[in-house]
């Protein structure tokens, strides 16, 4: 069987590193906001080249803090709107909602996943005060056209950076290019921990100091408390692990981009949509390769019986989620038919050139 991710030969390439931060931590006696943490928030900082990192317990609450510490600045206010890409997944979401405010969905660009630049300025309103910018499948977005967009209607750019962390758009890396970003260290992620984990970055000092309080119980001090905050921390054997897979992470997104080239390059299916691969964006990151067949289910069938596995990223869009409800009878036609038609193929920095050019025979093979 190809795996789509083996999670376990991904992280026995850094055992004897691993294992050895472990049982340091271990012996220490310090299990929660150490040395490890704060190595790991430094080390993010200098790599993504922001000014500050806040580390957390994972991707959605860093997405929801970053919005709660708006609110809390005065930046945003309850029932304000936050344009999301339609077809994310539903994290995104989840942190405006839970933060009373409203998530505004957009088209995306059925080439790209991404959401559609031209679309958001139909959608801001006078209560819009922010763009949610998902670098859907480790693949970056135009920032440029975005930044305009901003600029002009005096708007918040939060980046979703949970599955693009390393790429890099002009020069800057994602995590970077916005007001705020959230990240996720989910152990599928291209810098996965050993459960779940996330963080904060942002150029932005007062934002800083704010989400990293309300994270702590909403103290900055022990047992006098400033906000209504959340528990949401980092816990020091994560941040070891972290903190030596990080050295390994541009190497790793290297070997994803070269699978990518290669499923670009070789397959050769007129049932097949492949990605685009822009030149002037070499550098996605390519958490997932996602493809779109509308014969989607019976490919994966197919490619399941030839034992390959596949994931469908993702089943069900946000609008059509029992849980927004609201948003059940709005139609996003590009969404729904991305949603029906996507696939994701094995790509991953231990797949072997032997798999790789199976799942692509086994690709041009099917009729």
């Amino acid at each position: 069987m190809i795996k789509f991710l083996d999670l376990k030969k991904i992280n026995l390439q850094f055992q004897n590193e691993i294992e050895k931060e472990i049982i340091s931590v271990f012996r220490s006696g310090w299990y929660l906001k150490g040395n490890y943490v704060n190595q790991f928030e430094e080390k993010l900082a200098k790599y993504i080249g922001v000014k500050y990192v806040v580390s957390v317990a994972n991707g959605l609450d860093a997405l929801r803090l970053i919005i709660r510490g708006y609110l809390e600045l005065g930046v945003f206010k309850p029932m304000d709107e936050i344009i999301v890409p339609a077809n994310t997944f539903i994290a995104s979401l989840l942190a405006v909602s839970e933060n009373d405010l409203k998530p505004v969905l957009v088209e995306p660009n059925k080439n790209t996943f991404l959401i559609d630049v031209n679309e958001i300025e139909k959608k801001i309103t006078t209560k819009t005060k922010a763009i949610m910018v998902v670098h859907l499948y480790g693949r970056v977005s135009n920032f440029n056209e975005l930044k305009s967009l901003a600029n002009k209607y005096k708007l918040k750019i939060i980046e979703d950076n949970a599955q693009a962390i390393g790429a890099v758009y002009k020069g800057v890396k994602t995590g970077n290019l916005g007001d705020a970003a959230g990240f996720s260290f989910y152990p599928g992620k291209n810098l996965g921990a050993l459960g779940d984990a996330g963080a904060i970055s942002t150029n932005d000092k007062n934002l800083y100091d704010v989400v990293s309080v309300i994270a702590n119980y909403g103290s900055s001090y022990k047992y006098h408390n400033i906000y209504k905050g959340v528990n949401s921390r980092l816990d020091e054997i994560q941040a070891a692990v972290l903190n030596v897979k990080i050295n390994y992470l541009d190497d790793s997104n290297a070997k994803r981009r070269s699978i990518a080239k290669k499923y670009i390059a070789n397959i050769k299916n007129s049932k097949i949509i492949l990605p685009e691969y822009p030149e002037e964006f070499k550098s996605h990151v390519w958490h997932l390769f996602v493809i779109r067949c509308e014969e989607r289910d019976k490919l994966q069938k197919y490619l399941k019986k030839i034992n390959i596995e596949t994931l469908i990223h993702y089943p069900i869009p946000p609008n059509k989620q029992k849980a927004y409800s609201e948003l059940n009878n709005i139609n996003y036609p590009i969404t729904e038919k991305i949603h029906n038609e996507v696939l994701s193929l094995p790509i991953s920095p231990v797949l072997t050139h032997k798999e790789v050019e199976k799942v692509i025979n086994a690709i041009n093979n099917y009729v």
